[in-house]
């Protein structure tokens, strides 16, 4: 998946949840595969390009959670899974 698709991704995500981050960013990163900074910038790692869909929704709705909800207490997890339900990767969480 090239860099663009991944970035629109990440934008209908942002629809979907309702949060609006104020920079989509997509760069190499060597130790995780996405950050969301305290001003709501989301970084994702261009590795995840390459990545199953069901993996890619999982790291870019918790990103994009963390625009609402700080950190990763039950609400978190709760909310990720509802909009995730079914998908593997969030039992990881």
């Amino acid at each position: 998946m090239p860099v663009d698709a991944l970035r629109q991704r990440v934008k209908q995500w942002a629809v979907t949840l309702k949060v609006r981050p104020m920079q989509i960013r997509v760069q190499r990163m060597t130790r995780k595969w996405a950050s969301c900074s305290p001003a709501g910038r989301v970084t994702f790692s261009r590795d995840l390009c390459g990545k199953p869909a069901a993996f890619q929704d999982c790291v870019i709705v918790h990103e994009l959670l963390h625009l609402r909800i700080r950190n990763h207490g039950k609400l978190f997890t709760a909310t990720l899974r509802a909009y995730l339900p079914g998908n593997p990767w969030t039992e990881r969480i």
